[in-house]
């Protein structure tokens, strides 16, 4: 007899599944019920997202043009396939507001980040005033563009009030022409953008620092770190996503500046100023090259997309690190 025969037990037998819970008509009715309360918004989302991206690839790969009397919808009759994409991606003037674009951006936002971040150090800590520093510091980002516009191209007028406050603390008399000059036209925009939007970063970061866990610093204290250690060591690490996420925030919104380059110089003097968003406005809007704008902005968008793509990464490894 075999061994388990002798012991009196007998073997195990293959492993049974239970069985798969039967479905109840009232859980079959909930999901389709659901389903039906989603669809507006999804349907909703294919109108505002899909549609206009079929659009744009469709109108792109046409020589169409609003103001040569055909519809849209036949646009197929003037089929070129790549042919705007190869004049734009060969366009020096859409190259040099590439470019242009790419330095404004990196010195903006630069600029930003570093007095956001020393503001936001400055600001954790209470001190008289605080609140009502934080609400005028908060200002400049509540006006509207096209307000800030106007206010900064009547302060940079030749006889205006930036060189005369100039003019009090430099020898002689300044007169730079920050509008009509093609060397300060781009310096112009940059400033702009920097007092507008420097709250904006200002107030992601401080909220990134007040995050920061007490903790953490008040072991730093016990275990007597400076200041600056524990800015390195434990203040910068555990704000790290929010800074990238900051960073490419302002970067995205930089890069389809608009409203400062048009309302100061309208991209000039020439193109001394004009960035990609003005540079498409000119062509979709005063040379009615709809087509040609639209193989464009399909450009511009892979590129954005590739670009915040790599600087999510970070984020991403660190997710996996500690999963």
């Amino acid at each position: 007899m075999s061994t388990v025969e002798e012991t009196g037990l007998t073997a195990p037998g293959p492993a049974v599944e239970p069985p798969a819970p039967r479905q109840s008509p009232l859980d079959a009715a909930e999901r389709k019920l659901g389903r039906l309360l989603v669809a507006p918004g999804q349907l909703l989302l294919v109108l505002l997202v899909a549609f206009p991206i079929v659009m744009e690839i469709y109108i792109s790969l046409t020589a169409w043009t609003p103001t040569g009397g055909s519809n849209w919808y036949v646009a197929y009759r003037d089929w070129i396939w790549f042919d705007n994409f190869i004049e734009g991606l060969t366009s020096e003037s859409f190259l040099s507001a590439v470019v242009r674009t790419v330095l404004i951006t990196i010195v903006a936002v630069g600029i930003q980040f570093v007095i956001g971040f020393l503001l936001a150090l400055l600001f954790v800590e209470k001190f008289p005033g605080r609140r009502i520093a934080t609400i005028l510091f908060l200002l400049p980002m509540m006006i509207i563009p096209a307000v800030s516009g106007f206010i900064w191209f009547l302060l940079l007028q030749t006889d205006g009030p930036i060189n005369k406050m100039l003019s009090f603390v430099a020898p002689g008399d300044i007169r730079w022409q920050w509008l009509s000059d093609p060397s300060f036209a781009p310096v112009a925009v940059t400033i702009v953008d920097i007092w507008q939007w420097t709250p904006l970063m200002f107030l992601i970061l401080l909220s990134g620092v007040m995050a920061v866990p007490e903790d953490q610093l008040n072991a730093a204290n016990i275990l007597g770190a400076s200041y600056w250690q524990k800015l390195r060591h434990v203040i910068l690490p555990i704000m790290t996503p929010i800074i990238i996420i900051a960073l490419i925030i302002r970067a995205m919104e930089a890069f389809k500046i608009f409203d400062a380059a048009w309302l100061l110089t309208q991209g000039g003097p020439g193109e001394a100023s004009s960035t990609i968003s003005v540079h498409l406005y000119r062509q979709a809007f005063i040379n009615s090259q709809w087509s040609y704008v639209a193989a464009l902005a399909i450009v511009v968008m892979i590129g954005v997309s590739i670009a915040a793509a790599q600087a999510i990464k970070p984020i991403e490894r660190r997710q996996a690190a500690e999963a």
